[in-house]
């Protein structure tokens, strides 16, 4: 099993080097994945954190030949590096930004703002742009047509699910959008974090199932405590899972009430849930 090294550019496919960041975390996994595409011209997926040793790095691969620098989404570990490596090489940047929310990256400036089915275009490449909201509003999947490679970002990512913070993140919307990858004709995915996914439809199946599973869990832990706060769900909810990551998967309890109130299983009131 492939061991992925922060700071070693790794050809994962042709027309394809991923470069990770040296962000490793329990957020990140092995740290946040970039990934440069194309050979003439480039394109520059998700060029990642704010740390100067990974944006000099990839400054220097893609300098010379890089055309757009395109984000998946504007948290923190994804997008803050874009204005640097486009002040350094003239490239242009192309995305969506959101509202700020205390998670996002301020400095988020692009010069073409992507809508669902936009193309970014160099020679021999082109990536189509997938509106999946849910892990964040204005977050895309990007999809290199020529290989039917689909990169993630933080929509799908390998070996984890991903954290859903309300407001800006929606736990409905993200069960729309991974509807929305089983639509599309896909052979491998890029991630955001870990390697890349061979069996792309197969993962989203599973991660529909996980979510769903979840989210069972959680109507389950609010019928044996209603009302319940979040704080008191938690640990209800995800008592397979180590206290040290309840801070985060309270976030994520969150978004699944939400859902649930919306199709009118439970209701919130003041700081407590009830059953309906």
């Amino acid at each position: 099993m492939e061991k992925i090294i922060p700071g070693n550019a790794v050809q994962v496919g042709p027309s394809i080097v991923r470069i990770t960041a040296p962000n490793p975390s329990v957020m990140t996994g092995p740290g946040t994945n970039s990934y440069i595409v194309g050979d003439r011209e480039l394109v520059l997926v998700d060029p990642g954190p704010e740390i100067e040793s990974h944006i000099s790095l990839l400054t220097d691969a893609v300098r010379g030949r890089i055309a757009w620098i395109v984000c998946t989404h504007t948290h923190l570990d994804h997008s803050p590096a874009a204005r640097h490596i486009k002040a350094a090489t003239g490239a242009k940047i192309a995305g969506r930004a959101t509202a700020q929310d205390g998670r996002q990256d301020s400095t988020f400036a692009p010069d073409r703002v992507l809508e669902d089915g936009d193309e970014i275009s160099v020679a021999g490449v082109t990536l189509r742009a997938l509106h999946t909201p849910g892990h964040a509003s204005n977050h895309l999947c990007y999809l290199f047509e020529q290989q039917q490679l689909l990169f993630t970002g933080d929509h799908i990512m390998q070996g984890s699910t991903v954290v859903i913070s309300p407001p800006d993140g929606d736990m409905q919307a993200y069960f729309a959008s991974l509807d929305k990858v089983l639509s599309v004709q896909v052979r491998t995915i890029a991630p955001g974090h870990g390697r890349l996914i061979e069996t792309p439809h197969d993962e989203v199946r599973r991660v529909i199932a996980h979510r769903l599973k979840r989210e069972e869990k959680v109507f389950d832990a609010l019928k044996r405590k209603s009302p319940g706060t979040l704080d008191q769900l938690v640990p209800l909810a995800y008592d397979d899972v180590s206290e040290k990551l309840h801070p985060v998967a309270r976030r994520s309890l969150h978004a699944h009430l939400i859902k649930l109130a919306r199709e009118g299983r439970v209701r919130e009131s003041g700081e407590s849930w009830y059953v309906e």
